[in-house]
């Protein structure tokens, strides 16, 4: 059994991971659900696709080519089982932007303190 995705989604109901996704051109978008898809079979994460970004608050990329473009989603685990999505961009250098890590380490706090509570 592999992970469970969820996409995060802010206090006032809104997903930026599905936001993202549905702004891609259809071909790059079905390229990305096809990797979450692998990752919700397989037991652990393939590294072809996915990477932890050293210096994160354990930070993970999914990254997903389609021909020049580079798409990343950030993420964090929650728990052994369940992958949040926080975030989609597209790469354009060589480096994941520090801009682009800190949204996601803010929103795995936010996903963490209201999930808390919850279980």
């Amino acid at each position: 059994m592999g992970k469970i995705v969820r996409f995060y989604q802010t206090d006032d109901g809104k997903t930026p991971v599905k936001d993202f996704l549905d702004s891609l051109p259809g071909k790059v978008a079905q390229k990305v659900l096809w990797v979450l898809m692998v990752v919700e079979e397989l037991d652990t994460l393939p590294t072809t696709y996915f990477k932890k970004l050293v210096g994160s608050d354990d930070i993970w990329e999914c990254r997903v080519q389609f021909g020049s473009n580079d798409c990343r989603v950030l993420c964090f685990h929650a728990g052994s089982s369940v992958l949040v999505l926080t975030h989609g961009f597209m790469k354009k250098t060589q480096k994941t932007p520090a801009k682009e890590i800190e949204r996601a380490e803010t929103c795995k706090r936010d996903y963490l303190r209201r999930h808390k509570r919850h279980e």
